[in-house]
C-alpha cells in the first residue's frame, strides 16, 4: 500500500479532489462525497485533513470502514505522521478524560458492566477454564462472522444459509438444543477444544449469551430460534426413523426446522389449538388443515414440528407431527415490529398428507411433549434478554464518552450516570438470577426441573424482559435522535428498542409468567 505524507494529503482539499485521513489511512472520497449520508459538505469540511476524531464521533469505525474502506483506501500516511496523529489524539483524549479514564477506549475488551462479572476477574463458583476457552472462540466467531453484518441482514430480513454450516463447522451449533445432546453430534471437535463431557448448561449459557452480543434478536433467532425449540421433541420423543431423517441435517446446518404451535386462535392457551389432523381412509396418512401464526424460522423452514388436534377438545386431544415442506404447506413472512431476519411466519396447511410414521411419540400425548421443553425455551429467552440489556448499556456507556453537550461529555452529566447506574444494577441482579437458575439446570434431573423450576423460570423470564425494556428505553434516551434512526451509531439501540416486545410476549407473556410464578409457589394452597 502506498505511503503519503500529511503535506501530500493536504493538497487534495477540494470537492473534485478530496482525500481524508482516518486512523493513519488515506481515503480518496472524491466520488463518494455525493453519496455521503450527511451530504458532501461534511466531507469537504475535512478535505485534506485528519478526520479521525470527527469520523469516530459519528460512525462505528469497525462497521463503516469494513463496508467502504476497501474501495476508498488508497494508502497510509508516512510512519512519522502516522505516529504523530495518534499521539496527538491520545493527548487530547487524556486531557478531556475524567480521573481514572486514560482515553475513550480505555476499557479494553471488557466494558464495566458490559459483560458478566466473571469475565472481568471476579470469582465465581460456576465457571472454569473450559468455559473460558469456549467463550473466547464463540466471541471471535460472533465478532468476525455475525456482528459486522447484522444491520445488512436485518434490512434483508434473512441471514445467509451458509451461516448455519459455518456455525456447525465452528463447533457449536448443536449446543443450542441443550447440553445432554452435544456428544451425539461431535467427537472432540467442540469450540475451544473442550470435551463433550465439559459441555454443561453453563457452556450453553455462554453460547447463547455470546451470540446475543451481536445486538440483534432477529439474527439470533434466525440462527437457532427454530432449532432450539423445534428439534428437542424429535430428539426426545420421535422414532429412530424420524431422528435419523431430521436431526443430522438440522444440526449440521443443512436443513432448517421450526416449532409450529401458536395459532391465530391460541397463543399461550395451547390446549385450545384448532389445527386438525385426521386419518385418511386408508389409514396411512394424517390430513392436516389449519393455520399457525408467528412461527419463528417458518418462512425458510424445511421441517415443521406441528401441534395438531387428533382427538377431542382440550390438552388430551393434541398430538405432534413432523411435517415436511410439501404440497399444501404455504408460508408467508409476517410484517412485524422487529426480529426481522428470524422469519416470523404465517403458515397454512391445506389438506397436507403426512405419513403416519411422522407422528412424534404417541397420538393425543402431544401436549406433554410441548410442555417438556418450555423451561429450556424460556431459560434461553432469559439469557438473550439479559445480554441484550447489557448491549444497550454498553452502547450507551461508550457513546456517552464520545458525545458532548453544553460543554461537557455526556458521561460528565450526573443525570446520564444515574441512568447508567439504574441500568447496571438491574442487569447485574438479573444475571445473578440467571446463573443460579442455570445451576439448578446443571444439578437437577429433568423431572425435578419440571416440578420445581417452572415458577422461578417464569419469574426470571418476566424479570429479564422488563429489564431489557428499561435498558432499551434509557439507552435510546442517551442516544437521542440517533436511536430513532435505522443504521449508524444508534443502530443496535434502535433495533433492540423495536425488538423488546418480541421478548416480552413470546414463550409466555410477562403477565402470564408472573401469575405462573406465584401459582407454582402456592401449588396446593389455592
Amino acid at each position: 500500500m502506498k505511503s503519503f505524507t500529511v503535506e501530500e494529503v493536504a493538497k487534495h482539499n477540494k470537492a473534485d479532489d478530496l482525500w481524508i485521513i482516518i486512523s493513519g489511512k488515506v481515503y480518496d472520497c472524491t466520488k463518494f462525497a455525493a453519496e455521503h449520508p450527511g451530504g458532501k459538505g461534511v466531507l469537504i469540511g475535512v478535505a485534506g485533513k485528519d478526520a479521525t476524531a470527527k469520523f469516530n464521533l459519528f460512525h462505528k469505525p469497525e462497521q463503516t470502514l469494513a463496508k467502504y474502506g476497501p474501495t476508498l483506501c488508497i494508502g497510509t500516511v508516512g510512519a512519522a505522521a502516522a505516529a504523530a496523529a495518534p499521539a496527538a489524539a491520545a493527548k487530547t483524549a487524556v486531557a478531556k478524560a475524567p480521573k481514572g479514564i486514560q482515553h475513550v477506549n480505555a476499557f479494553g475488551e471488557f466494558t464495566p458492566y458490559g459483560d458478566p462479572a466473571w469475565y472481568q476477574g471476579w470469582n465465581s463458583p460456576y465457571f472454569n477454564d473450559a468455559h473460558r476457552r469456549f467463550r473466547a472462540v464463540i466471541r471471535k466467531f460472533v465478532d468476525e462472522e455475525i456482528s459486522p453484518f447484522c444491520h445488512e441482514w436485518d434490512e434483508k430480513k434473512a441471514v445467509p444459509r451458509e451461516l448455519y454450516r459455518k456455525a456447525y463447522e465452528a463447533g457449536w451449533l448443536p449446543g443450542v438444543v441443550g447440553a445432554p445432546w452435544i456428544e451425539k453430534f461431535y467427537g472432540s471437535n467442540l469450540a475451544g477444544g473442550i470435551k463433550p463431557s465439559e459441555f454443561d448448561p453453563f457452556t450453553e449459557l455462554i453460547l447463547v449469551d455470546e451470540l446475543s452480543r451481536c445486538g440483534s434478536g432477529g439474527v439470533v433467532w434466525a440462527l437457532f430460534g427454530g432449532l432450539a425449540i423445534g428439534l428437542p421433541p424429535i430428539i426426545n420423543f420421535a422414532s429412530p426413523y424420524l431422528q435419523d431423517k431430521v436431526i443430522g441435517p438440522c444440526v449440521r446446518g443443512e436443513k432448517v426446522i421450526c416449532l409450529a404451535i401458536t395459532e391465530p386462535y391460541a397463543g399461550s392457551d395451547v390446549a385450545n389449538l384448532q389445527c386438525s389432523a385426521k386419518k385418511s381412509a386408508c389409514g396411512k396418512f394424517y390430513i392436516v388443515n389449519g393455520e399457525k401464526k408467528w412461527i419463528t424460522n417458518g418462512v425458510f423452514a424445511d421441517f415443521f414440528t406441528v401441534a395438531v388436534r387428533t382427538g377431542g377438545p382440550g390438552m388430551g386431544g393434541i398430538s405432534l407431527l413432523l411435517i415436511e415442506r410439501s404440497a399444501g404447506v404455504t408460508t408467508k413472512q409476517m410484517l412485524c415490529s422487529g426480529v426481522w431476519p428470524s422469519g416470523t411466519t404465517y403458515v397454512s396447511f391445506e389438506d397436507v398428507k403426512v405419513p403416519v410414521e411422522n407422528l412424534i411419540g404417541k397420538e393425543n400425548e402431544g401436549f406433554k411433549y410441548v410442555m417438556y421443553n418450555f423451561n429450556h425455551e424460556r431459560w434461553g429467552v432469559c439469557v438473550q434478554a439479559t445480554r441484550l440489556a447489557r448491549v444497550c448499556f454498553e452502547e450507551a456507556l461508550k457513546y456517552s464518552f464520545k458525545r458532548s453537550t453544553f460543554g461537557k461529555r455526556l458521561i460528565e452529566h450526573p443525570v446520564i450516570r444515574l441512568k447508567l447506574a439504574h441500568m447496571a444494577r438491574q442487569i447485574e441482579a438479573t444475571q445473578s438470577m440467571v446463573e443460579y437458575v442455570t445451576y439448578q439446570l446443571a444439578t437437577l434431573n429433568h423431572k425435578d426441573q419440571n416440578d420445581r423450576l417452572g415458577g422461578p423460570i417464569a419469574l426470571l423470564k418476566a424479570q429479564s424482559t422488563t429489564v431489557f425494556e428499561f435498558c432499551a428505553r434509557e439507552a435510546a434516551q442517551i442516544f437521542g435522535g440517533l436511536a430513532y434512526t435505522r443504521g449508524g451509531q444508534g443502530e443496535k439501540v434502535e433495533r433492540l428498542y423495536r425488538e423488546v416486545r418480541a421478548y416480552a410476549i413470546p414463550a409466555g407473556s410477562e403477565e402470564i409468567m408472573l401469575d405462573l410464578g406465584i401459582r407454582q409457589a402456592l401449588k396446593g394452597k389455592l
